[in-house]
């Protein structure tokens, strides 16, 4: 079955499909070069179209993938990426944003199915004029001829060692009669599924990295040797093909935010360190800053999931032993990357506005820690795939039964 990925990122919903084995991935479609590269290198037998979605014609993607997709996925932005003029409209509309071009694939390739993922929150929102937006999206894609179901999915419930929901909208031309796949793991010891299935231990922080080489800052490289052999299923699973460690690079930290670091507990984040320890404000006086943002650099417990990673995982985290944050392949880990997917462009980038403001546009992409942090969780994605394919291979079947009989 052929899969199509639109809005691909690095390629994590893609990437769960074809770790099942049953799915073919043709081709993606992303805006930003560095994440499209990451895709390529990964995909090499794919078609990787880099650039903006809108400009892409119709014939000029039926001429792209002629092998037309079975299925199309994406995470369209919903809200607040407008392509039309915003006073001419509601920029929260969906029809007014890129969500729009996700159905004008729907229209041109006529795909068995489209996946969807969001953010669980867009379940809440609502237009100006006070329509709920996930009802607007099941509307336009019921009015191509779906069926559509839509649920928010909890990672931890498929054995992905992050507390992460989505939001995942499911198309299909047939009538899925569980169109989303049930838990299979739980963060409880002993845990029962609704039909009574044991449920498998969730892997935490600790069983994710801990096979990983134990960097301190400033350490690390974009090719290591692995230091130890695997100690658990999770990590025999990710290390896979691969003989070496990839995207391992520590961030650089002042001597200051390694004292900082060595101050906190588990649990603990920059609001809990000594006064002398905080951040120091911008104005090159060294005093101490009044603002302090508690979300960031808290370190993690190692018994426990990590915290969603998110695009900027780099200053949110800091590792439960070793006093630094998670080098990108931490972060990939715990998003369930195997070992062997390679990220390309630079491991971090400094802020977009700077960047413009400097004329440094060739360095105004996605850094590994970015495209880490926006993909879907691999394992999550092949739960949705695994589960589908068993729906689709079910109704493929059941057709097949049926025309025999009418023969």
């Amino acid at each position: 079955m052929k899969v199509l990925d639109t809005f691909a990122g690095a390629g994590g919903f893609s990437l769960g499909f074809d770790l099942t084995g049953n799915f073919n991935i043709i081709g993606a479609i992303e805006f930003d070069k560095w994440a499209a590269e990451t895709f390529q290198y990964n995909h090499p037998h794919a078609t990787t179209l880099v650039g903006n979605i809108q400009q892409f014609d119709k014939e000029f993607l039926l001429d792209k993938f002629q092998e037309k997709p079975d299925i199309i996925l994406g995470g369209p932005p919903c809200q607040g990426f407008s392509i039309a003029n915003r006073k001419a409209g509601d920029a929260s509309d969906p029809r007014n944003s890129l969500f729009k071009e996700f159905i004008r694939l729907g229209e041109i390739f006529e795909p068995e199915v489209m996946i969807m993922e969001n953010v669980p929150n867009l379940i809440k929102a609502k237009t100006h004029s006070n329509e709920f937006v996930i009802d607007i999206i099941v509307k336009e894609l019921e009015n191509l001829g779906y069926n559509v179901d839509h649920t928010i999915l909890s990672a931890t419930d498929f054995g992905v060692p992050q507390i992460r929901k989505r939001l995942v909208v499911i198309a299909s031309k047939q009538k899925l009669d569980n169109p989303f796949p049930q838990a299979t793991h739980s963060i409880e010891n002993g845990s029962y599924s609704l039909f009574g299935n044991n449920l498998i231990k969730t892997p935490t922080l600790w069983d994710a990295i801990s096979d990983l080489p134990q960097i301190e800052a400033c350490q690390g490289g974009e090719e290591m040797e692995y230091t130890t052999s695997p100690k658990n299923d999770f990590q025999k699973y990710l290390r896979g093909k691969s003989n070496k460690v990839y995207n391992h690079v520590a961030m650089k930290h002042s001597k200051r935010m390694v004292e900082r670091f060595a101050s906190m507990s588990w649990g603990h984040s920059v609001s809990d360190v000594p006064e002398h320890l905080k951040p120091i404000k911008r104005n090159g006086k060294g005093e101490i800053s009044e603002k302090v943002y508690d979300q960031n650099n808290r370190r993690m417990f190692p018994d426990k999931p990590c915290h969603t990673i998110a695009a900027s995982f780099y200053a949110n985290f800091v590792h439960p032993y070793i006093n630094r944050n998670f080098t990108p392949r931490e972060g990939a880990r715990i998003q369930t990357f195997p070992d062997w997917y390679v990220f390309k462009g630079k491991p971090t980038v400094v802020s977009h506005k700077l960047l413009q403001r400097e004329g440094r546009d060739e360095e105004k992409y996605l850094c590994q820690y970015n495209q880490i942090g926006n993909a879907v969780p691999p394992f999550l994605a092949k739960a949705i795939a695994e589960n589908l394919y068993s729906q689709l291979s079910y109704i493929k079947t059941d057709k097949e039964c049926l025309f025999t009989e009418t023969i």
